[in-house]
Order: structure tokens, then C-alpha cells, then sequence
């Protein structure tokens, strides 16, 4: 059985930064995209930052570009999303999914990944 469990969530003043981590059990990472997701009340669940956990290529919205850093450690089976200079935007409940297909056309949209954690808050006070 799948399971991705993430933390590093918390509540953050505007321009701060937190690191988010998702484990998983029951699945492997290795050559598989992993993607952080998020949604905030009111608004469609939002791609945000992805991982070949193979070739480590990246990909990212507009959105976060140049303050969000997605990484993985293999070994660990864990990936991250390093998030920089936040914002009041960026609050939301972010999610980790993991898709069970190695390639992916495209890597932030939702409909591509077959496995979700519960989540975790983060809120970014202006």
C-alpha cells in the first residue's frame, strides 16, 4: 500500500521561507515523478513544482519560479520542496502526489499522478 506523508508546514511571516519533505512507503521513487501540489479555499488544486526522480529534471510554475526549489533524495525516498521569500499567495494546503507511470506528458497537472498524501498547511502572513 502506497502511502506519502508529508510535513514542514507551520505558519510564516511574508518573505520567509519553509522546506516541506514527503515520505513515502510502499513506493519507490526512483524513475518516477514526484510532484507538490496546493489549494487554497476557493481555488483549483495547483501544480506547483515536479521531479523525475531519475534524471532529476525539474519543473515549475510561474508562479514559484526562482523562490521554489523541488529536490529528492533517492535513498531516502523523500522529496522536497524548499520554498523561498513567500508570499501571501502561497498559502494553501500543499499536497505530495506520486504517479505510478515513468513518463509523464504533463508533469503539473493533477490527472497525472495516481497517489496523494493528506497534506500540509502552510500559511504566509503579509
Amino acid at each position: 500500500q502506497v502511502q506519502l506523508v508529508e510535513s514542514g508546514g507551520g505558519s510564516v511571516q511574508a518573505g520567509g521561507s519553509l522546506r516541506l519533505s514527503c515520505v513515502a512507503s510502499g513506493y519507490t521513487f526512483w524513475n518516477k515523478y514526484v510532484a507538490w501540489f496546493r489549494q487554497s479555499p476557493g481555488k483549483e488544486r495547483e501544480g506547483v513544482a515536479a521531479i523525475q526522480s531519475g534524471r532529476g529534471s525539474t519543473y515549475s510554475a510561474d508562479s514559484v519560479k526562482g523562490r521554489f526549489t523541488i529536490s529528492r533524495d533517492n535513498a531516502k525516498n523523500t522529496v522536497y520542496l524548499q520554498m523561498n521569500s513567500l508570499k501571501s499567495e502561497d498559502t494553501g494546503m500543499y499536497y505530495c502526489a506520486a504517479a505510478s507511470a515513468i513518463g509523464l506528458p504533463s508533469p503539473l497537472r493533477s490527472i497525472s499522478y495516481n497517489y496523494w498524501g493528506q497534506g500540509t498547511q502552510v500559511t504566509v502572513s503579509s
